[in-house]
């Protein structure tokens, strides 16, 4: 380009900017982007820059990209139209002021000291007051903000700007709304992800997953073993995986289990427990039709009422077992497509009972025909889970 060219596209750019004012509110699109300024067209053949820094998120990546539109302040029509989308402490006149609050964009200032009921901010000439609810999203010690520097959005403007009500509270939720919405992209059904417990509740444990966005793990999607108590498996804090068993958009909800990462017990039962069978059982709680054995976690199996001896008592076969008492049970059926064993009591003192008693203390014994040597009844899963399962009393 000869330098006529260039003298010629110069003044063209300085007619330009001159059809804008400072404080004016304009939008454009971004056109290029290079290491410390960026490229916006603003209409015809005006093009402003702005800075990088003010395209950058918290954590310094660029927010933007070419193509994309953007609303901005004129801050200068000196030598070329520049653009800001948040005003400086230093630069932010009445007039910016004002246009800051009509277009709802940002403006920064200083946290001064501690006021009734909130806090003096000063932006730039002026000084506003910011509530103590809006200085953030969660409650927190009013030292700890004093000159600090924040980003506040003008949610009040009176008397020519000498009567400003800021917010940074405003910027902090959109910023989290945003932040929510990417992280909502990613949780699909199927997908295992990693989150934090945030709190613990008797149905079920909330789990946030990021930008605030939680989660429901319930308590029967914790174990495939009955969990009674929540607290005694998770702690708030903690992190976990997990993995996505539904979204509801509609109502906002996701759905999130823990079994599910592990393999379920009834697949392995078949071929594992067989008719005739002599199993080491947990009696976890009583029912009026019987008693329910855990034989491994996430396993049960039903000691029917009518497998007990009769005695000619009414429900006398309950006292025959409480919750909480392990002994060995016989196997008298297997439904695994029903998720069902039936098992019945071994008496205490009779040959099969003495003979499986042996058997697990490892002594040599002749088991009976169709007796199978036992496999360790509650394995390290078990362990894991003890102090959050528990019988359920009648």
């Amino acid at each position: 380009m000869s330098d006529q060219e260039d003298f010629a596209a110069m003044f063209e750019a300085s007619v330009k900017a001159r059809q804008y004012s400072r404080g004016q509110t304009i939008e454009g699109t971004i056109v290029a982007i290079g290491p410390d300024v960026a490229f916006v067209d603003v209409g015809g053949k005006g093009e402003a820059t702005i800075d990088i820094a003010e395209l950058k998120d918290a954590d310094g990546g660029i927010e933007v990209a070419v193509g994309e539109r953007i609303q901005a302040v004129v801050v200068s029509t000196s030598g070329g139209l520049t653009l800001s989308r948040r005003l400086a402490r230093g630069a932010a006149t009445a007039r910016h002021l004002e246009d800051a609050y009509r277009t709802g964009l940002p403006v920064e200032g200083k946290v001064e000291r501690e006021v009734k009921g909130g806090y003096e901010v000063r932006v730039g000439q002026a000084r506003g007051f910011c509530p103590f609810s809006h200085i953030d999203t969660v409650r927190s010690d009013a030292p700890a903000h004093l000159g600090r520097v924040y980003q506040f959005r003008i949610i009040e403007y009176k008397e020519g700007g000498r009567n400003l009500v800021l917010s940074r509270r405003a910027l902090l939720e959109e910023a989290q709304k945003a932040a929510a919405e990417e992280v909502r992209k990613t949780i699909l059904p199927g997908a295992i992800v990693t989150g934090r417990v945030v709190s613990i509740r008797d149905f079920g444990a909330f789990v946030d997953l990021g930008a605030g966005v939680q989660g429901l793990l319930h308590v029967s999607e914790m174990g495939w073993s009955r969990v009674l108590d929540p607290s005694n498996l998770l702690k708030p804090g903690e992190e976990i995986t997990v993995k996505v068993l539904a979204v509801d958009d509609a109502r906002q909800t996701i759905s999130l289990g823990l079994k599910q990462l592990t393999d379920d017990p009834w697949s392995r039962v078949t071929g594992t427990y067989e008719v005739g069978q002599v199993r080491t059982g947990r009696v976890t709680r009583l029912a009026d039709f019987g008693a329910f054995v855990e034989l491994e976690p996430g396993v049960d199996a039903l000691a029917h009422a009518s497998s007990f001896p009769d005695s000619g008592r009414r429900e006398a076969w309950s006292t025959m077992v409480a919750p909480g008492m392990t002994a060995p049970f016989e196997i008298v059926s297997v439904d695994v497509s029903r998720k069902r064993i039936g098992v019945a009591l071994v008496p205490e003192g009779s040959a099969r009972a003495r003979a499986h008693e042996a058997a697990t203390a490892g002594v040599d014994a002749a088991p009976e025909r169709g007796m199978a040597q036992p496999t360790e009844g509650f394995g390290s899963l078990a362990d894991k889970l003890r102090g959050a399962l528990g019988p359920k009393q009648r």
